[in-house]
């Protein structure tokens, strides 16, 4: 089969186009045939040369969608010929994947398997964070940052499906078009307008309950500037740093928690869990299209530099995928 590694680590040029066996089937999973592959930023670290977990295959890529076409054994939740979305550890940038069933959703008919491969790694990125740890209810209001990314208008769906309101930042006029699109309550250009006064403006300087970051660094000291009493803030990432000043006395003053957590190092046990729970709520959703996978570029396979590319200039308005075959 056709599969996707960077030989040694460095930049998109480092991605090679190989021929691998299609992998064995263990106990628990399923094979794929992939339809497509989606593109994230973990993968752009693998590629870089940073830890991957033991035992994680060199080929790349940490969700697919695809048909089942074969079952190991003591699989009973699937059958051959099923739609599915998975979650993995790697494998994804391939013609062929393996996935613990347990790590698999079923494709909503009314979803395409290119659609679908944007879903995994958002869905349980947002079910743990926002709404497990960041305990998201209807009625709050949320500050989502890097709203136009794959995972941020994710989330941004999610949270008004769940009846949050929304303030979303990001950068430039077509990312802020797109989450106007998306019936935000408030989007925030972050080239042009301070996030902390559009957030006391629409709050009427009350501030939000929830605030969900990607970009750590400074950004963090200005989220709790922007939070209600008894907010919680959860990180996602740091794309402006990982090291942060905090002023314990705006902390304390408003009962704030901070929180954070990442998905790729998680149990399996603890990744099935998490799928029970996005099969209940999410899945909904998805079916009736109140929450849609926001694509930006399907390229094929033999283009993933080009696709590490657009995330790496943060060019993408939503999901990347690689596409196999429909």
């Amino acid at each position: 089969m056709k599969a996707v590694i960077a030989r040694e680590p460095g930049g998109p040029d480092a991605l090679q186009l190989v021929e691998r066996p299609v992998p064995a089937l263990q106990a628990g999973e399923v094979l794929i045939r992939v339809a497509a592959a989606g593109v994230n930023r973990p993968d752009l670290m693998q590629r870089s040369g940073s830890p991957v977990p033991p035992g994680t295959t060199d080929v790349l890529g940490l969700e697919a969608a695809g048909i089942v076409i074969a079952l190991g054994k003591g699989v009973d939740e699937f059958a051959l010929g099923d739609r599915v979305m998975a979650l993995l550890n790697g494998g994804g940038y391939a013609e062929y994947c393996v996935a613990l069933a347990a790590h698999c959703l079923p494709v909503p008919a009314g979803l395409s398997l290119h659609a679908a491969a944007g879903v995994p790694e958002a869905a349980f990125t947002v079910w743990h964070n926002l709404f497990e740890l960041g305990r998201l209810r209807s009625g709050d209001t949320v500050l989502i940052h890097g709203a136009a990314s794959g995972v941020g208008s994710f989330a941004v769906q999610c949270a008004q499906a769940a009846g949050a309101r929304v303030i979303a930042t990001a950068g430039g006029a077509q990312k802020v078009a797109m989450l106007q699109a998306l019936g935000v309550w408030r989007a925030v250009d972050r080239h042009l307008e301070d996030f902390v006064e559009g957030v006391n403006d629409c709050t009427e300087g009350r501030g939000v309950d929830v605030v969900l970051d990607n970009v750590g660094g400074p950004y963090v000291a200005r989220n709790l500037a922007a939070m209600a009493m008894g907010g919680r803030h959860v990180s996602l990432s740091f794309l402006q740093g990982a090291s942060i000043e905090l002023d314990l006395q705006v902390l304390m003053r408003k009962n704030l928690s901070l929180t954070s957590s990442t998905l790729r190092p998680k149990s399996h046990a603890e990744k099935a869990r998490l799928a029970v729970c996005i099969r209940s709520r999410f899945l909904p959703w998805l079916a009736s299209g109140v929450v849609r996978p926001q694509i930006h570029a399907q390229l094929p396979l033999a283009q993933a530099a080009d696709a590490h590319r657009l995330l790496e200039a943060n060019a993408n308005v939503g999901k990347v995928v690689l596409t196999v075959a429909e």
